[in-house]
């Protein structure tokens, strides 16, 4: 636990976005309900919410991948702090590039929200039969609800990207979208029966 307080210390003294403990106990429950075995994570920061998850199940296996040169260092020296090197393979690289056939139970979404509608078209072939697709950050500080909230340019382009992903997923037929008021903003989606 103290290993965990101190990932959570670094990452609130250098600015890193990791996941808010509801969230991160609210996924964690979901892995452990659905048994889910195989994740892939999009957006690893410094290796936090993996390193949560894995620790759930010593069978569950985790692919992650980050874009930050300096915060999947970070990531490597903490997932083998906690001898998880052999359960979390993370990847230096752009999420938009990545090519993987592997299938998973879990994709969970939080990286560059701009580009979760692509995330979610590039690696939804990759869910295994009843997998489900989780994108965190929905709420974003509370401003995608409150207009007030906003405060620069780039937030408000950002605030309409998150929104352009709810409709994405609210009016998605081929998949069916869950929206869980925890932590940060939570969504779930399954994919729809096809007959």
């Amino acid at each position: 636990m103290q290993a965990l307080m101190s990932i959570k210390k670094y990452a609130h003294e250098h600015d890193i976005p990791i996941m808010k403990e509801e969230g991160v106990s609210f996924v964690c429950e979901y892995i452990k309900k659905h048994n889910i075995k195989r994740i892939l994570e999009i957006g690893s920061a410094i290796g936090y919410s993996a390193i949560r998850f894995a620790r759930v199940s010593n069978d569950i296996f985790i692919t992650t991948i980050e874009i930050d040169k300096e915060r999947y260092l970070q990531a490597v020296q903490n997932i083998k702090d906690f001898g998880l090197e052999n359960r979390i393979s993370i990847y230096l690289q752009d999420a938009l590039l990545f090519e993987t056939t592997e299938k998973f139970d879990l994709i969970f979404i939080d990286a560059a929200k701009a580009q979760y509608i692509r995330f979610f078209e590039k690696y939804k072939t990759n869910l295994l039969d009843g997998g489900v697709i989780l994108s965190d950050n929905l709420s974003f500080h509370g401003m995608v609800e409150d207009e007030n909230l906003k405060c620069n340019k780039n937030t408000i382009m950002l605030v309409k990207k998150i929104r352009k992903y709810i409709t994405f997923l609210r009016e998605n037929t081929e998949f069916e979208t869950e929206f869980i008021k925890c932590a940060d903003g939570i969504s779930i989606s399954k994919k729809r029966n096809s007959e």
